[in-house]
């Protein structure tokens, strides 16, 4: 559910698990997701009109609900925002599949929303339907990915054992700078800033050249030693919030294809950049980061398997 580009049902494809049905409501997304997972399972349009009686049945439910309704740079409306109302849509599915794992991934704040009261709702609505719940705030940085992305997973089962064995990713070193992602060679001009009319202030301030920077609400901002400050959604706006740094050329903007690296997005996975380049940095903006999704993947599978052999 909420599908977008397809991100989440990717890590867990990797993992080896098998998707049998999807829905997006954004046009641009799916047009991103068909060139990748084919024709067959994915339902465009609004989820609030899908009858549970025209979804296949399955195992594990995956669900990015959207997330700004949430986000710390939001306005945080939460359930009074139409969006974050989109919860409850998952909640009918799972009421009416009774999948035997549940998966969300969110944003961070998620947590603190509300003063903790519009995650207390999710858990006790999860509960409500019968699941044990088991979640985990985790940064992209601390699990091999330098890029600054704070996010909440949350794994639900049916069986009470099954999560009491289920354990998440255990943090590990950073091995790669986000660097080592970017390309050497000259990109078009497009990407390069130095006509930007906030030229003079942005050498000024970019006096590090292992670092990578971005404008924010407030003005110029500069990520951790060579980790790659959070990719938003935002990046796709009129007021773009893409990262940019110092290569042999000048200062440069990352391309899509960078930014989808710094996701965990393969090579071969296709984007339609000439038609709608604003809109392929936002779906790489709103989607996640697909290697952490495919480890939480293994570890749901693993108890699950470990079960079956019991």
């Amino acid at each position: 559910m909420f599908a977008g580009i397809g991100g989440i049902d990717l890590g867990f494809e990797q993992a080896g698990y098998k998707i049998v049905w999807a829905n997006e409501i954004d046009k641009y997304a799916c047009r991103t997701y068909r060139l990748n997972f084919g024709e067959d399972f994915l339902v465009e349009g609004d989820i609030q009109e899908v009858s549970t009686d025209t979804i296949p049945d399955f195992d594990v439910l995956v669900a990015g609900f959207p997330c700004q309704a949430f986000s710390s740079v939001g306005l945080q409306k939460g359930f009074e925002d139409p969006r974050g109302n989109l919860f409850f849509e998952t909640a009918r599915v799972i009421a009416a599949k009774k999948p035997s794992v549940v998966f969300f991934e969110n944003v961070a704040n998620l947590v603190k929303h509300d003063e903790g009261r519009t995650f207390l709702t999710i858990f006790n609505t999860m509960a409500e339907l019968g699941y044990s719940v088991r979640y985990k705030v985790m940064n992209a940085s601390d699990y091999g990915i330098p890029q600054q992305r704070n996010r909440i997973y949350i794994v639900a089962f049916l069986d009470e054992n099954l999560c009491d064995r289920f354990q998440f990713p255990e943090e590990r070193e950073l091995k790669r700078d986000a660097f080592s992602f970017f390309d050497k060679e000259r990109q078009p001009d497009s990407y390069y800033m130095d006509n930007h009319k906030m030229w003079d202030e942005m050498v000024a301030f970019m006096t590090d050249r292992h670092r990578i920077y971005r404008f924010t609400d407030w003005g110029l901002s500069k990520g951790r030693d060579g980790i790659c400050p959070t990719l938003l959604a935002a990046m796709g706006s009129p007021y773009e919030r893409i990262p940019f740094f110092w290569d042999d050329f000048s200062i440069r903007k990352i391309t899509q294809r960078e930014a989808a690296r710094l996701q965990g997005f393969p090579e071969d996975f296709e984007f339609p950049l000439q038609k709608t380049p604003k809109q392929v940095y936002k779906q790489i903006g709103n989607s996640v980061c697909v290697p952490i999704i495919k480890e939480i993947a293994l570890n749901i599978k693993k108890v699950v398997y470990e079960d079956v052999n019991d």
